[in-house]
């Protein structure tokens, strides 16, 4: 089938990586800008400019399957254009929690509930899913995730924005649901979601959800094991629940500090379970021969170069 993967993340250039070295398919990458790079290891590109209808028409020409990484109006007019082109698969930029527990706070949405309504209003004319596999390992990277050029417009994409900040060896830790219950989160390295994302193109259908998971734990065990892993104890950590964490949005929102609600944002979900999965997860179950790195030994390659 010939498959098209929108944008030029890490993330999208992991999945089209994978197509191009895994599969038979024929790929294309849609990209607002020229790729020579991509060009010159043979890969197949093709510039969009998501403003333009017939741009995007005229890339999706013999497309059965889509998969997409761009976000906001840019995608609105991907589906649109994916319908017009009889584009028989979508799959929406979804990739973190599942968006039924997603809260109704508007700073984590970034245009998605509007892509997932304008999929459900086309969903006599094109099949979709959502990918969801937690929270990118990538999240705890050196450098942030944004150094991957992942979570770029998020507002949470830096080193130690999320939970922890390993080299400085702080934390604000949601530990505690609204009910006082263990807070669990599911993770995934952004290599595995490639691969789980790459191998379902040959399922004969999609279901409306597909989940994966590299690992799982509670909150309070990823603070442990970045303290094993880093060979130091956390000199300062804030444990919270989401009525704490709320307390401090109330505050943000009152000085208009935009960056912090959005990582309180990220918190309170976490605190309420929105980004853990149920287990076994949907593709783990389907393709058992795919063997996700833990969280732990990608940690511990990750941050292997900076001193403790």
């Amino acid at each position: 089938m010939r498959v098209a993967v929108a944008g030029t993340c890490k993330l999208a250039l992991l999945i089209a990586r994978e197509i191009h070295d895994s599969t038979s398919h024929q790929l294309i990458i849609l990209s607002r800008n020229p790729q020579p790079g991509l060009l010159s290891q043979g890969y197949q590109c093709q510039v969009v400019d998501y403003n333009d209808p017939d741009s995007i028409k005229h890339a999706l020409m013999g497309v059965d399957t889509v998969l997409s990484t761009v976000s906001a109006n840019a995608q609105i007019r991907l589906i649109d254009a994916s319908v017009a082109c009889r584009v028989r698969r979508f799959a929406p930029a979804e990739f973190e929690g599942r968006p039924a527990l997603r809260g109704q706070n508007g700073m984590l949405d970034r245009g998605r509930n509007a892509a997932l309504a304008r999929l459900q209003h086309y969903s006599g004319h094109i099949q979709s899913t959502i990918f969801v596999c937690g929270v990118f390992y990538e999240r705890f990277s050196v450098n942030g995730m944004i150094s991957q050029r992942i979570g770029v417009n998020t507002g949470f994409a830096n080193e130690g924005e999320y939970i922890a900040d390993p080299r400085n060896m702080t934390a604000v830790a949601p530990v505690y649901d609204s009910a006082q219950n263990i807070s669990y989160l599911t993770l995934t390295s952004v290599y595995d979601v490639a691969r789980f994302v790459v191998r379902s193109l040959d399922m004969p259908s999609w279901p409306h959800e597909m989940s994966m998971s590299g690992d799982r734990m509670s909150v309070q065990q990823l603070i442990d094991l970045i303290q094993t892993c880093r060979g130091r104890q956390f000199y300062n950590v804030e444990w919270q629940n989401p009525a704490g964490l709320q307390y401090q949005m109330t505050m943000a929102q009152m000085a208009g500090d935009i960056p912090r609600q959005r990582r309180l944002a990220t918190l309170i979900e976490t605190a309420e379970g929105h980004y853990d999965l149920p287990i076994p997860t949907y593709l783990n179950a389907a393709f058992p021969d795919i063997h996700p790195m833990s969280f732990q030994h990608w940690f511990q390659d990750n941050w292997a170069s900076v001193p403790s």
